[in-house]
């Protein structure tokens, strides 16, 4: 990932759960450098104050939006129109818009469409018009790494797995090696990962257990794995798709 890209970071208040925030601004410095970062809600309302402390350790901006009508989302409509504003003043590269909600569906077309990254990032539960908006989208539950103790007192995270493997999810993965493939069938990894995510921008190997994607193939019987020396110390790993007997 390019990692001098400057990123906006506007957070849903109203719809994201605080207990994911340190984990959650880790994963978006995998992407690049967060130079912005907002939460948005009605700060008067009991229910955000446990976001205090955290909004302090890792120096969120807290936006005040009071809720001017019942039934209407005041802090959608003043993220939108902070992100377009940030956007006209050209100073970051890319977003990331963390909700669950589908209301920034049009938000996130309308970033991508002036040329900037659009990663969202929100719960499982997020109407997949939003996630097809963006370039890539992370569920949060990946994210919730609480330790357990396990008897040698060392603390272990706990892998999360929220989808399986299905016969659909193979072929899926299948049709983007066939699509990535030279002649004689072999695809780079890279090139397969990306052309995933132009596919399906929610595909994370995370969502089925695997930290990344070349041991989430290796686990399958239905690929061969090749390594390659690269430049210096790097590998180069390709995949093909074996043939079906």
């Amino acid at each position: 990932m390019i990692k001098d890209i400057k990123l906006a970071v506007l957070i849903d208040g109203d719809n994201i759960p605080s207990k994911y925030i340190k984990e959650m601004m880790e994963e978006i410095t995998k992407y690049g450098t967060p130079t912005i970062k907002r939460i948005y809600g009605d700060w008067t309302k009991p229910y955000l104050s446990k976001w205090k402390n955290i909004l302090l350790e890792n120096a969120i901006t807290p936006i005040q939006q009071y809720g001017y009508t019942t039934g209407k989302n005041a802090t959608d409509s003043a993220m939108i129109i902070d992100a377009m504003d940030i956007l006209y003043s050209e100073k970051v590269n890319g977003f990331c818009l963390v909700s669950s909600d589908s209301d920034f569906t049009k938000l996130a077309t309308r970033l991508r469409e002036a040329g900037l990254v659009v990663y969202g990032i929100g719960e499982k539960k997020t109407p997949n018009p939003f996630i097809v908006a963006c370039d890539k989208f992370i569920y949060l539950e990946i994210l919730d790494l609480d330790e357990d103790e396990p008897n040698d007192g060392k603390p272990v995270h706990k892998k999360v797995t929220i989808d399986k493997i299905t016969p659909k999810v193979i072929r899926f993965l299948r049709n983007s090696v066939e699509d990535a493939s030279d002649d004689n069938g072999w695809a780079f990894m890279g090139d397969v990962g990306s052309l995933i995510l132009k596919k399906q921008p929610n595909f994370d190997s995370r969502n089925f257990g695997f930290e990344k994607l070349t041991p989430l193939f290796k686990s399958l019987p239905q690929f061969e794995i090749e390594q390659k020396e690269g430049s210096g110390r790097f590998k180069l790993i390709y995949v093909r798709n074996k043939k079906k007997k």
